[in-house]
């Protein structure tokens, strides 16, 4: 039986790391650190810090693998991305059996960016994993992107009584403003899905790297700063290769 933790790391800020995940990294047998190719070879360095610092274990074996990549082509975005994470869960499986056997029993643990809960594929993918090899998923929760963003700005999530919305930037493009939304947070942006919004009675609080050396942090009514930002996100992804950018939007009472 392989018992799969998937550990919480923030936003990759060492400091965001709890002593549960600490736990968790110097109890496992196995480590698997995903590579993105080599524009995103900053996110692998983050976790290969993470592990220089916290993890104790001199047992525990790291190892690095090439993550499939999405067929960014396939008509049908959910067939891709059903696909694509059939494709990880077959490499999640290789790498296992090649590191503990064909046969493979232990610890296996694989550090997620933010909280594995948060729009994130893994605990998806552990599902499809567990079709393949016998299996026992555990998560460590991590701090959440939402949560670096307004702690970083200093403001609430909610305004007084009311709901928040969290959506995607594909979301956002394809039906604009959800609504009677009052506040409404925007993940896994790759465009500036904010831009097709009337920006009228709009305030927002964006984050691009946000607890990282790196982090850029602007705020103010969307149409006095949507161009700033597209600009700022422009420079980060050119000077790093990737950005990882959050905004939440506010509508004016």
């Amino acid at each position: 039986m392989i018992e799969l933790t998937l550990i919480g790391i923030g936003t990759g800020n060492p400091d965001h790391v709890t002593a549960q995940a600490v736990q968790a990294m110097n109890a496992a047998d196995l480590i698997l650190i995903p590579l993105k190719g080599p524009e995103k070879t900053d996110l692998a360095e983050l976790r290969r810090g993470l592990l220089a610092r916290h993890l104790a274990n001199a047992a525990t074996q790291v190892v690095e693998f090439d993550l499939p990549l999405r067929d960014a082509d396939n008509p049908s975005y959910r067939a891709g991305v059903s696909e694509w994470h059939d494709a990880i869960a077959a490499a999640w499986e290789h790498q296992i059996r090649a590191a503990l056997g064909p046969d493979p029993a232990g610890r296996v643990a694989l550090l997620i960016w933010g909280d594995p809960m948060l729009y994130d594929s893994s605990l998806r993918i552990a599902e499809r994993l567990g079709k393949r090899l016998p299996l026992t998923p555990r998560v460590i929760p991590g701090i959440t992107s939402i949560q670096a963003l307004c702690a970083a700005h200093a403001i609430p999530l909610n305004a007084v009584g009311a709901s928040v919305i969290i959506t995607t930037g594909r979301q956002l493009r394809a039906q604009g403003w959800p609504p009677g939304a009052e506040t409404v947070v925007v993940v896994l942006d790759g465009g500036c899905a904010f831009e097709v919004l009337d920006p009228e009675g709009l305030s927002i609080w964006w984050g691009g790297c946000v607890a990282m050396p790196q982090e850029a942090l602007i705020a103010g009514p969307l149409s006095a700063v949507s161009a700033q930002i597209v600009a700022t996100r422009s420079a980060l992804r050119a000077k790093h290769g990737w950005v990882m950018d959050i905004y939440l939007m506010r509508r004016d009472a």
